[in-house]
């Protein structure tokens, strides 16, 4: 049984203006059956404030794990596309302007990395004022640190506020160079972004974006079956919640990770289509090679596959923002 927060078409409608959806896969076993939340939620924000080397490096590593960047400086030097091509939005503006014109909510991760005290304590200013961000990260040394905490207490802010500021910004592996520093700082935003999933419960699927394709051909009244990986075991070329449809044709959109491995899931797939019974069918790729990520997998995927129409029938919810 499936349930899903909305119809097939407010699905990519929601999806597409930034709303967050969840299918629910109730997957039978012995002794009981199994939940699994299948989220569909557009990439994170991520705010890099400065654009410094840090700030270039850490936009650079960010934009292959699902976040959405956006960079301000007040420099026309650092603050256009040509320094940061990865980035969705580049701001060139005062850092208190470009944080207004942002619009910071409790979803987006901030790092601060600018390249001075007076400009830390500006941003720090306006984002305390306002919406607290998911993650927010300063840069600097504990001296420097220590001196601007101490200034803004003085102006009011309060120490409980002030301490949910991750500083020193980034997970201490020893970092120097502003590659290492940025790679601290992702280090740090994924192990945030992983606690704040598991905090809203651990059946919830790793992965969470999708292919446009897929959400695409969902809202299409083509008979298909749906397959989702809900648990791996070892090295696999995709994470839980990599999620395909497949049409009588064998036609795919999406994909679990391609190569033998999803040629067997589409065969499953196909039998789903013929036969009308879902299947928890497991691939094992032991010695395969992804074909798409170049990589040898020595791993297992358990993948549930489903007929389409069951994902549009039960109980609806409204979709969150």
């Amino acid at each position: 049984m499936i349930s899903m927060c909305g119809d097939k078409n407010d699905l990519f409608a929601g999806y597409t203006a930034g709303k967050t959806f969840d299918i629910t896969f109730r997957v039978p076993g012995e002794p009981e059956q199994k939940v699994y939340v299948r989220r569909f939620q557009s990439p994170v924000r991520l705010i890099i404030l400065g654009g410094g080397y840090v700030a270039q490096s850490l936009c650079r590593f960010a934009s292959a794990l699902e976040f959405d960047i956006a960079v301000a400086d007040d420099r026309p030097v650092f603050a256009n596309t040509e320094v940061f091509p990865q980035a969705k939005n580049v701001l060139c503006d005062t850092f208190p302007d470009a944080i207004a014109k942002l619009r910071i909510t409790d979803r987006d991760y901030v790092a601060v990395v600018t390249r001075g005290h007076k400009h830390d304590a500006d941003c720090l200013r306006i984002i305390l004022r306002g919406n607290m961000p998911e993650y927010l990260g300063l840069i600097g040394s504990k001296r420097r640190v220590r001196g601007l905490f101490d200034m803004l207490t003085d102006e009011g802010f309060s120490k409980e506020l002030l301490e949910r500021i991750h500083t020193p910004i980034g997970l201490p592996i020893g970092a120097v160079t502003p590659d290492e520093i940025a790679i601290s700082i992702l280090a740090e935003l994924i192990q945030c972004r992983s606690r704040r999933m598991l905090s809203r419960g651990g059946e919830i699927l790793e992965q969470t974006n999708v292919d446009p394709s897929f959400l695409g051909y969902l809202s299409s009244s083509e008979e298909k079956a749906v397959a989702v990986v809900v648990e791996r075991r070892g090295s696999t070329p995709v994470r839980t919640g990599a999620i395909m449809a497949v049409n009588r044709l064998g036609q795919t959109f999406g994909t679990v990770g391609g190569g033998c491995g999803e040629h067997e899931v589409v065969t499953a797939a196909l039998r789903v289509l013929r036969t009308g019974k879902n299947e928890l069918i497991t691939v094992d790729m032991t010695n395969d090679i992804a074909e798409n990520e170049g990589m040898v997998c020595g791993g297992k995927m358990h993948v549930y596959i489903c007929r389409g129409e069951e994902m549009f029938a039960g109980n609806y919810g409204a979709a969150r923002t």
